[in-house]
């Protein structure tokens, strides 16, 4: 492995939503590039749900992202960090239009990312890091039955691009991955009509759904010295969905 391709020595990563399907993978490799993570989730019984808790070289924390105060304490107990990932997402089929509801995922989904963005700036401008936020295919392609979920992740795509020219001076470099249909907790219940499931897997290029571990080498690249030059860029992770 080239250096390039590879996490830079003492490299510290925060991962807000780790303790979750696609932030523990995100979480795990990072942990197998020697990077040392502090991943977050919303309280203490999803910490301990969490397949993350007996993992050395991994710290869990609880943290609402819908906190101002509390954002903003987590970021000043860290002395360094270089790169932080925006995992923090929720959803609320047909509730989302229930107008308290939407506003709640948006407040989670798209403030809550930038409230973490602005939380860890000084950090990542000292480290000269990344932000690699996870926004979804679902910010291009709608769905009727969560718009607060869509609204919010085509708002993270806009926030990535607008923060990659706002802090490019700062040395900040923003992207953001969309993954595709991956299997997750978030979808567990959708997943259980095996017409719908078949429905997807054979829409793909490769006729299966998503892993979580197939989201988190893009994000670890993101964060490598060889995507140095990326950014304000938004990598699809979906097996080809919407190649076709």
């Amino acid at each position: 492995m080239t250096a390039s391709f590879s996490l830079p020595s003492g490299f510290r990563a925060v991962v807000i939503g780790g303790a979750g399907d696609i932030g523990a993978a995100i979480s795990n490799l990072f942990c197998d590039l020697l990077a040392t993570v502090t991943a977050t989730a919303i309280d203490e019984a999803a910490i301990a749900d969490s397949q993350l808790r007996s993992r050395a070289g991994i710290t869990l924390r609880p943290l609402d992202v819908t906190d101002d105060s509390a954002v903003e304490a987590f970021a000043k107990e860290h002395q360094r960090v270089d790169a932080l990932i925006n995992c923090a997402g929720i959803l609320a089929r047909d509730k989302e239009f229930e107008i308290a509801t939407f506003m709640k995922v948006v407040d989670v989904n798209l403030i809550g990312t930038f409230r973490t963005c602005m939380a860890f700036r000084p950090l990542l401008a000292r480290s000269q890091g990344s932000i690699v936020n996870i926004a979804s295919m679902n910010a291009t392609l709608a769905l009727p039955r969560i718009p607060a979920y869509c609204a919010s992740k085509g708002g993270v795509v806009m926030l990535t691009k607008a923060l990659a020219l706002a802090w490019a001076e700062d040395g900040i470099r923003v992207n953001a991955v969309a993954p595709g249909y991956i299997e997750t907790s978030i979808n567990e219940a959708g997943r259980q009509d095996q017409a719908h499931y078949q429905r997807i897997a054979d829409r793909t290029a490769f006729k299966r759904w998503g892993q979580p571990d197939d989201v988190a080498g893009a994000v670890a690249f993101l964060c490598m010295p060889a995507s140095r030059y990326a950014t304000g860029t938004v990598v699809a992770i979906d097996g080809g969905f919407l190649a076709g």
